[in-house]
């Protein structure tokens, strides 16, 4: 079984900083984009950011200008560091490699901005 490992997380004030990071088994990693979602309580599963395997990347509206998302292949990792943390930002982050023909999930980190 493919396993998408997460990593970071936990609590911040409102307008702080977090960072996530997933790690990938190669052979998933160098084939997939990587995308990070997040789920809040009673909502919809939404696209945050990701990133295609020559680099592009692509962000929600409501993250841009405060996420960055990047991969580092030799590691086969993908990291999501967040910026400007507001409490809307609180949810389950999951980790999301897309190969085209197939997608993997990781089992998420929770992410919670309160003061």
């Amino acid at each position: 079984q493919v396993q998408l490992v997460e990593s970071g997380g936990g609590l911040a004030q409102p307008g702080g900083s977090l960072s996530l990071s997933c790690a990938a088994p190669e052979s998933i990693f160098v084939a997939s984009a990587m995308g990070w979602y997040r789920q809040a309580p009673g909502k919809q599963r939404e696209l945050v950011a990701s990133i295609a395997v020559a680099g592009n990347t692509y962000y929600a509206d409501s993250v841009k200008g405060r996420f960055t998302i990047s991969r580092d292949n030799a590691k086969h990792t993908v990291y999501l560091e967040m910026s400007g943390l507001k409490p809307e930002d609180t949810a389950v982050y999951l980790c999301k490699a897309d190969s085209g023909l197939n997608w993997y999930w990781g089992r998420g980190t929770q992410v919670t901005v309160s003061s």
